[in-house]
């Protein structure tokens, strides 16, 4: 039998399979926290100079807020380091995704992900501990680095452990949990003022994570693919039988030895010199890489507590995900047509921002921003969704990897759009407008995904054995077979 019909006899999402996603999932909050952490450890209270001489002067700083600001005098001509610290976790992330995804392709989920994650660990506690902001900077760096390789791995065990069905489910569980983090950790920053004590706590939840997480298996879709026939069907066989329905003589089909060899070299070359991921690498680069991140420091920037923001920063994205798994499982919806009606949604909410009055209340502008952003966060959810479906197993963290580097470029533009003010006021948002528009428009170039079996290798997606191939009138899809 092939990996969905093994799926149908040991369970889709059986009892086993739902504690290896819970799993991953609480992996998710302590992801969320480490994402967050500079929003309240780099917070800066008001602050004044006070001349105490004609040589030496002193930063006063009031608010009662304990900080790497506040401990290291981060203020005035030392302020950009705050910044900095932020962008370097940002880098980091960065290259997370670029090295991470490939090499889990080719070793397997299992080490990279329990590696990255007890390094974040070791590393979340050296920026509790950090004696000087340098040492400070550099871990963050570090997290940064093992956070980006870990969250694309978790993603990707949350969909290959489980049948086909309810990838969608998972994925978006994924995106709604990391949401929920962001909320919790605005709680807890609220509990808890002190700078160290707050890192200390929110890493302390990583431990427990990698303790849960030594007993996950090897993903039975990757060693399937690696021609690991045998410990495949190992795995899925314990599934079996912690589901609660044995199956002790469970076959798989072997995979020819011709295509075994030629998956081993499938990696992010493949991604740029084979045809059809190529374009659908492309589309998918462009469409995660600027509304998300713009919309959400638009709607983010509000006056008020900086723990209700943070908390609100995940709040308001949680509708969006009950209304990505209702669309996408419709056939009348599916992946693609609900990916880009939700990016057009948040485009029109950015064209109706432009034309608002200036004499207009300061509510209507933050409603329509935050709809926006809901709407592209329902967007940017399917986007994880679908890509691992349009990618085969062998290069599937790898295109989800490059794709998910472009969302880090993103957040490294968004930041100046804000800028373009100068131009215009409303020139922002019609930079988001025409961003989310043009990238409605070209989802609707790449195949739909609901119900067809995703390729495990690239011998079944140049075959045409699945059907998650390029529409047929596009020069460059592969005929599908009847």
């Amino acid at each position: 039998m092939d990996l969905e019909e093994a799926f149908q006899v040991v369970g889709e999402f059986g009892a086993y399979q739902k504690r290896a996603v819970c799993t991953l999932a609480l992996t998710q909050l302590y992801m969320a926290c480490q994402s967050m952490l500079m929003v309240l450890v780099g917070a800066t209270p008001e602050s004044e100079k006070q001349q105490e001489d004609r040589l030496q002067s002193s930063v006063a700083l009031s608010g009662h807020v304990d900080s790497i600001v506040t401990e290291w005098l981060l203020v005035k001509e030392q302020a950009y380091k705050v910044s900095l610290a932020g962008s370097l976790f940002f880098a980091g992330l960065l290259l997370g995704n670029i090295i991470f995804g490939p090499l889990s392709d080719k070793i397997g989920r299992r080490p990279v992900y329990l590696a990255g994650l007890l390094f974040e660990v070791l590393f979340g506690y050296m920026t509790a501990a950090a004696h000087s902001y340098e040492l400070f900077a550099t871990s963050r760096l570090l997290v940064g680095l093992m956070n980006g390789g870990i969250g694309l791995v978790c993603f990707v065990l949350t969909q290959e452990y489980v049948g086909k069905s309810y990838w969608a489910m998972t994925g978006t569980l994924t995106s709604m949990t990391f949401a929920v983090g962001i909320a919790l950790f605005g709680a807890l920053g609220y509990i808890i003022r002190p700078w160290r004590t707050l890192a200390m706590v929110a890493n302390s939840s990583g431990v427990l994570c990698f303790l849960l997480s030594v007993t996950l298996p090897e993903s039975p879709r990757w060693l399937y693919c690696q021609n690991h026939t045998e410990r495949a069907e190992e795995v899925l066989r314990y599934m079996a039988l912690m589901n609660g329905s044995p199956a002790p003589n469970l076959t798989l089909r072997r995979v020819g030895s011709a295509k075994g060899g030629s998956d081993r070299s499938a990696g992010v070359l493949q991604l740029v010199t084979h045809p059809v991921l190529r374009f659908r690498t492309v589309v998918l680069m462009y469409v995660c890489s600027l509304v998300y991140y713009g919309l959400t420091l638009g709607a983010s920037q509000t006056s008020g507590s900086r723990y209700v923001n943070v908390a609100m920063y995940g709040l308001v994205e949680l509708p969006a995900y009950p209304l990505c798994v209702y669309f996408i499982n419709k056939h009348w919806a599916g992946r693609k047509k609900s990916m880009s009606t939700f990016l057009c949604l948040g485009a029109c909410a950015c064209l109706c921002t432009i034309f608002i009055p200036e004499s207009a209340e300061m509510s209507l502008g933050v409603t329509l921003a935050l709809l926006g952003k809901l709407m592209v966060s329902a967007a940017f959810n399917i986007a994880y969704v679908y890509t691992s479906e349009l990618y085969p197993t062998v290069v599937r963290n790898a295109g989800l990897g490059v794709c998910s580097m472009s969302c880090r470029v993103g957040g490294i533009l968004a930041p100046f759009v804000p800028a373009t003010r100068a131009l215009a006021a409303s020139t922002p948002f019609t930079v988001f407008c025409v961003s989310g528009f043009s990238a409605g428009c070209l989802v609707l170039l790449l195949p739909e995904t609901l119900n067809t079996p995703p390729a495990e290798t690239m011998e079944e997606l140049s075959a045409g054995r699945s059907r998650v191939l390029e529409n047929k009138w596009w020069p460059l899809s592969v005929a599908v077979k009847p």
